[in-house]
């Protein structure tokens, strides 16, 4: 048998395997099959984040999902939107999660600048501890950012490390209340 690669593999048998055994480390809704293009942009953030990545999910055609420690967000985003042409955040959204004392936060992430990716949602989120929720802003990678992330600093508490206004948005100056998306928030007289 010849080959060009160790292992007796040559490289169109040594890409089908390491693409094999990316997608079986992803998690799928529903048994999902990847379609190509999806799975080419998510093997190039495995193959250049590898472990550092801590859970990839395919969610159905044109949505994926790559969750990251906070210290890695800043250097996936920018890889994203250097490398695969991720070039604006369309939403930023948290959900609270206090069983396991974390705030999820995640960067829809879009392109109009890829016509290929126009129909494509990257979700790139990261967790952060509850009682010291502070992460890296991503306003200097996607300048879109701004606004939702002072919404998720107003109604989750996240504070955005460098982020020029991390100050009310939407609720009044003296809300004294806990943020009103964290689970413990009751509506008062209810």
């Amino acid at each position: 048998m010849s080959s060009d690669q160790p292992g007796g593999q040559n490289g169109s048998e040594q890409k089908k395997a390491e693409s094999n055994d990316i997608q079986t480390s992803i998690s799928k809704k529903d048994g999902a099959i990847i379609p190509e293009f999806e799975g080419d942009l998510i093997n190039k953030i495995v193959s250049r984040f590898g472990d550092k990545i801590v859970q990839v999910i395919y969610i159905r055609p044109g949505r994926s999902k790559i969750l990251v420690p906070p210290n890695e967000i800043l250097q996936v985003a920018s890889f994203v939107r250097d490398t695969l042409g991720f070039d604006h955040a369309e939403s930023v959204s948290g959900t609270d999660y206090p069983k396991d004392n974390q705030i999820e936060v995640i960067y829809h992430l879009g392109s109009y600048s890829v016509d290929k990716l126009a129909s494509q949602v990257l979700a790139l989120s990261t967790r952060t501890d509850r009682n010291d929720s502070r992460l890296p802003t991503l306003i200097n990678i996607f300048k879109s950012a701004e606004y939702h992330e002072r919404e998720t600093f107003e109604m989750l508490g996240v504070y955005f490390e460098g982020h020029p206004r991390n100050e009310r948005f939407l609720l009044p100056e003296d809300w004294a209340d806990i943020p009103p998306l964290r689970k413990e928030f009751r509506i008062k007289g209810r």
